[in-house]
């Protein structure tokens, strides 16, 4: 792929549920390297400044998600640069009928089993225009051997905390770095563990939810994502909200492992998936 050199150049992610989490990771994973603006598109709406300055990165894992297609039609009409991540439907016949360089990944799962497919390609896009260089490969092959070293670890730790969520209500919390794990930590116990949870970021968490917290819940479980890698100043911020959690809740601290943000992206989303298959056993639901 080829995109010009223009000050108004932007990029648009358009998709939603597990087809649409990797933009949000891959915004993350490459925000101190791109020189665009990245913009994530979770609607049916493609935004106005869209146009054929506009990269727009279309990624539906069935290939027939209504709010995807519609986006990616509308991008035709304004000619903008499209190409596409899918395993077929309407978004594969589009995308061959006009020409547009797709990707085809592997079909018949839920979308949300396919993260790393969906966010691999997006990775190798990012690595294909240069706005993240080719190393970022090597850290997600660091991630594979990481997890491919400790699953037992990892599972044993999900069966750990599995229960103390069971019959709670999950908040999570998290830097704003972090934030595209904590949506994925909601999307799968919503959609594995067919539980409600919440979500939010620190600081912004600070100027009105935690005015929520004079009050409290025991019904309530707090999990904080923590990385090293946190702004120092929020990370003071997040040491004096699991103070003050602790006094109305139970708090469970999850701190992120590897060298880098994918890697550490890559361990936490792993074991959150298993924590949300923990609780599907316990709720003695269909986590499929």
């Amino acid at each position: 792929a080829a995109c010009p050199s223009k000050k108004e150049f932007k990029i648009l992610i358009s998709g939603l549920g597990g087809s649409g989490i990797g933009g949000k990771l891959i915004s993350a994973i490459v925000a101190d390297t791109c020189p665009l603006p990245i913009v994530c598109n979770n609607d049916y709406h493609l935004p106005t400044f869209a146009n054929h300055n506009s990269l727009v990165l279309i990624c539906s894992y069935s290939g027939n998600t209504e709010e995807t297609v519609a986006v990616m039609e509308a991008a035709l009409e304004k000619e903008c640069q499209i190409t596409c991540i899918t395993s077929g439907g309407r978004v594969l016949e589009l995308a061959q009928k006009h020409n547009l360089q797709h990707i085809i990944i592997p079909g018949g799962n839920p979308p949300r089993s396919m993260l790393a497919y969906s966010l691999i390609q997006l990775i190798h896009v990012m690595v294909a225009l240069g706005f993240t260089p080719e190393e970022t490969m090597d850290q997600v092959e660091n991630s594979a051997v990481y997890l491919a070293e400790n699953q037992e670890e990892i599972f044993n730790a999900a069966e750990s905390i599995g229960p103390h969520l069971a019959g709670k209500f999950p908040i999570l919390y998290s830097s704003t770095l972090l934030e595209p794990v904590s949506i994925r930590w909601r999307q799968q116990l919503n959609e594995n563990s067919k539980m409600l949870c919440s979500h939010h970021v620190i600081p912004e968490m600070n100027h009105n939810e935690l005015v929520g917290w004079d009050r409290g819940s025991e019904d309530v479980v707090v999990i904080m994502l923590r990385s090293e890698l946190d702004f120092p100043r929020t990370a003071a911020r997040m040491d004096i909200c699991e103070k003050i959690f602790n006094d109305k809740s139970e708090v469970i601290i999850i701190n992120g492992i590897g060298d880098s943000l994918i890697e550490q992206f890559f361990q936490l989303i792993h074991l959150g998936d298993w924590i949300s298959l923990v609780l599907a056993e316990a709720h003695e639901v269909d986590a499929m």
